[in-house]
């Protein structure tokens, strides 16, 4: 793998994830992802992606090895230490989840309520306050003229991308997307893979994308890790990732 920096936003070092039926979900997985830096990770189901992930977020901690989140190791923490270490971490999933009655201002506003905990919040308000930024990250998303409309009545694409908005209203150091184009046709999941790259090279935040189509990642990633087993079996620019690499991510789990 490439060797992980000082500066890296996210390091992954050497994770084993032991499931209760004995499983081996990690076995000494080890990434690095830097500010400015796009990431995707490629692997066949139960390669160990999503589990990678879920230990990133601090979801799931690790039997051993290490995952720093801005400096943060994510495994030593718990509570409200880890609740608030999470907001350097931004999360966009296969399907939006988007509140469909709400409107598409209120779902990204939704973002900020992690550093707005107040009485009025913690009963459904949104901080108005916020409104400002929610807008301006609509705006980074090309939806600013779509904020009062109901989020249900958004296509796959539109609402991929009011996910990315939400997402950066958090004001995130690190982005971690979870099969974000899975289910959007070929001219939506390209807008969302641009707006990825362009949140990672002009905003600077350190974006890790689990991907299933290679063609995606090999035009839009700057580094591409295969992860087989639960480990990684490399982790090279796309210029250097050959078709039978990537043949065998999936070969070995038929």
């Amino acid at each position: 793998m490439t060797a992980a920096h000082p500066g890296d936003l996210i390091a992954v070092d050497r994770l084993v994830v032991r499931y209760a039926n004995g499983r081996l979900a990690l076995d000494g997985a080890s990434l690095s992802v830097a500010p400015g830096e796009f990431v995707a990770m490629l692997g066949a189901n139960g390669s160990g992606k999503s589990t990678l992930l879920r230990c990133i977020a601090g979801m799931i901690r690790p039997n051993a090895g290490t995952v720093h989140v801005a400096g943060k190791e994510m495994s030593r923490l718990s509570g409200r230490a880890l609740a608030e270490a999470r907001l350097a971490l931004g999360m966009v999933f296969q399907d939006a989840r988007l509140v469909r009655r709400r409107s598409v201002l209120a779902n990204v506003l939704a973002g900020t309520l992690g550093r707005n905990r107040t009485l009025a919040t913690a009963f459904g308000a949104l901080p108005r306050r916020e409104e400002a930024l929610a807008l301006a990250c609509l705006d980074e998303v090309g939806l600013r003229e779509l904020a009062p409309q109901r989020a249900g009545t958004l296509s796959g694409g539109q609402a991929q991308r009011v996910s990315i908005a939400r997402a950066l209203a958090q004001r995130p150091g690190s982005l971690l997307a979870d099969e974000p184009v899975a289910s959007l046709d070929p001219e939506a999941s390209e807008e969302v893979m641009r707006l990825l790259r362009r949140v990672a090279h002009e905003d600077g935040l350190a974006v890790l994308c689990v991907l299933h189509q290679p063609a995606l990642a090999r035009r839009y990633a700057d580094r591409i890790l295969g992860l087989r087993d639960g480990r990684c079996a490399f982790d090279e620019m796309p210029a250097r990732v050959g078709e039978c690499a990537v043949a065998s991510l999936y070969e070995a789990a038929a």
